[in-house]
């Protein structure tokens, strides 16, 4: 007959409640996920299982092989904040060296006790291990001897491993939850870079900018001279916004030259121990260098240097390579525009130039000695250089020629095509002097016909309208390539003159048309180009023939530079606010007598 098995002995009631209340504390702790919540917590929940007369929560840091208050409950104040122990000193760096708890009934006894806080008689240490490794420790003071009992220790000891595990999970929530705002940072950034397109105040807006995101002791920017195959310095920062000054360097030359050269961030923890360290800063022990690439093309680096060694960490790598790319499209976009900029400026001032060239082409008054007529011109350019050209010619005692002419397109183009034919209209009118009855008015502009084909500028072409003025035989003679019909008042009348002609320059061996009247003292001629017949108002609508038929009816009886000048007033009210659609002439021509 098998003996009944002996029962397993109860456990206490107490140690049962101890358990659970452990298992409670445990799932609290790791249910907090903000590390200064949770540090602040820890006490709260281990005055649940023991008693202690002072508390803290020692972190380590690996770099420093130190440990230091993250938190404490009862420490002096000047002790939480300044109290640093090396790994292996005072009985909490003890237990952080063996990774084991040390209690000590009786500190006055144990030759590694660090007096923290006045009073205190007995310690109990419990390392802080998580996944082999220590990263703190837990540390409770009593102003008892005997006040901690080895049930303290293994409650600690459990209790510390779930407080390890909160703490790496609070750290790599509160890791996760930053780069989240860095990468937010950066985005913000990013936009703010693009609104900038003056090079020198986005470069010092980057140094600005890049503090958001990692603390720098000295931060510099150096751009890459094509020409010169070296890297300049073009911003140079320490806190305080004191002025670094720092020489050219060769391309391939020190740790920026490096990181240019081979397209690659440099991390040096240690710069005395690098060959390739350039002294600039007298204080600078580590150094981090990212090259501003665009593309597979260097264009610079950020240079950031610290007085600490191993300061700059591979997040820091990651972000400020992050943040340069960023940087290089934005510095590029700025010269970019600076290039653009200086070519409009010097565009500018040679269209400034070319107006005044322009404008001393076009005849300041009358030839001199003509009597009996009273003339008026005006041109507006719809852009700063205009195809539009009017003159005024002598080319016999008695005689004047006006020309009115419009070449196709706006802008230096039709500026430069107007100046030629305006030339070639020119030389063909004097030399009617030698050979009158084959420079006619259709005869020149036949012959100026020819020469503007023949030159194959068929992008381009010139409606003219040339008027012959005998004032000796008292008769005009038009001729005329297209340009808007010209406007005769005599008398009573006010009409357009049907004239018609082909282009200037269109078709080669075209031939022109003339017509002649006899001239009386009163008689009115109104010479116009498209932009003033053709000029629209908001609606799209024409200002048209009939429009500038009754403003010249109204103000037939003024002087010609009345006339032309309520034309023009005419047209721009017509146009309100409607931009210009193309160059505006307009000449007047009364016979006075």
């Amino acid at each position: 007959m098998t003996e009944p098995a002996t029962p397993t002995p109860a456990a206490p009631p107490e140690i049962r409640e101890l358990v659970v209340t452990l298992f409670e504390l445990g799932r609290e702790i790791t249910s907090v996920l903000n590390v200064d919540e949770l540090l602040h917590k820890i006490p709260l929940l281990i005055a649940r299982i023991t008693k202690f007369h002072a508390f803290a929560v020692y972190l380590l840091n690996p770099r420093e092989e130190e440990l230091s208050i993250a938190y404490s409950v009862g420490y002096p104040d000047d002790v939480a904040w300044s109290l640093r122990l090396k790994v292996g000193n005072g009985l909490v760096g003890a237990a952080v060296a063996e990774g084991k708890p040390i209690l000590v009934n009786d500190v006055h006894t144990d030759p590694r006790y660090v007096e923290a806080v006045p009073g205190s008689n007995a310690e109990l240490v419990v390392p802080l291990r998580r996944k082999g490794r220590v990263i703190g420790a837990l540390n409770l003071l009593s102003d008892t001897v005997g006040g901690f009992t080895e049930t303290d220790e293994a409650l600690l000891r459990q209790f510390g491993a779930h407080v390890a595990v909160a703490i790496e999970n609070a750290r790599l929530f509160e890791q996760a939850r930053e780069y989240t705002g860095t990468l937010e940072t950066l985005s913000e950034i990013a936009r703010e870079f693009g609104a900038i397109l003056q090079l020198d105040e986005l470069l010092t807006r980057i140094a600005n900018l890049t503090r958001r995101v990692i603390d720098y002791r000295t931060f510099g920017i150096l751009l890459v001279n094509d020409e010169t195959g070296e890297l300049e310095m073009k911003v140079a920062v320490r806190y305080g916004d004191d002025k670094v000054h720092v020489p050219r360097v060769k391309i391939g030359h020190g740790l920026v030259g490096y990181a240019a050269l081979h397209k690659e961030a440099v991390n040096v923890p240690d710069v005395s121990a690098d060959p390739r360290y350039i002294k600039v800063v007298d204080d600078a022990r580590s150094e981090l260098v990212i090259p501003l690439l665009l593309q597979d093309r260097c264009i610079g680096v950020f240079d950031l240097e610290s007085p600490e060694l191993d300061a700059f960490t591979k997040n820091h790598v990651e972000i400020l390579t992050l943040l340069a790319s960023q940087a290089a499209v934005a510095i590029e976009n700025a010269r970019l525009y600076e290039t653009i900029r200086a070519n409009e400026d010097r565009l500018e001032k040679e269209i400034r130039f070319a107006q005044r060239v322009q404008a001393a082409l076009l005849p300041m008054e009358l030839p001199k000695r003509m009597k009996n007529v009273d003339v008026a011109a005006r041109l507006a350019p719809a852009r700063g250089l205009g195809g539009d050209l009017y003159d005024f010619l002598a080319p016999e005692p008695n005689s004047l020629v006006v020309a009115v002419g419009d070449v196709s397109g706006k802008g230096v183009p039709a500026a430069l095509y107007s100046a030629f034919a305006g030339e070639l209209i020119r030389s063909r009118t004097f030399r009617r002097r030698y050979a009158p009855e084959r420079f006619t008015p259709a005869g020149v502009l036949a012959s100026t016909n020819t020469i503007l084909h023949e030159r194959q500028l068929e992008e381009y072409y010139c409606t003219l309208c040339y008027a012959l003025f005998d004032l000796k035989r008292r008769v005009v003679t038009l001729a005329n390539s297209g340009l808007p019909y010209p406007l005769r008042c005599s008398g009573d009348t006010v009409s357009q003159i049907e004239l018609p002609g082909v282009p200037l320059g269109s078709f080669a061996g075209s031939t022109y048309d003339e017509i002649s009247f006899d001239l009386a003292a009163g008689d009115l001629f109104i010479f116009c180009s498209d932009g003033v017949f053709e000029a629209n108002d908001a609606l799209g609508r024409e200002f048209g023939a009939e429009r500038l038929l009754k403003v010249v009816g109204e103000t037939r009886t003024k002087t010609a530079r009345e006339i032309v000048d309520t034309i023009f007033g005419a047209v721009e009210e017509f146009r309100g606010d409607t931009p210009p659609n193309d160059d505006m002439t307009a000449v007047a021509l009364r016979v006075t007598a």
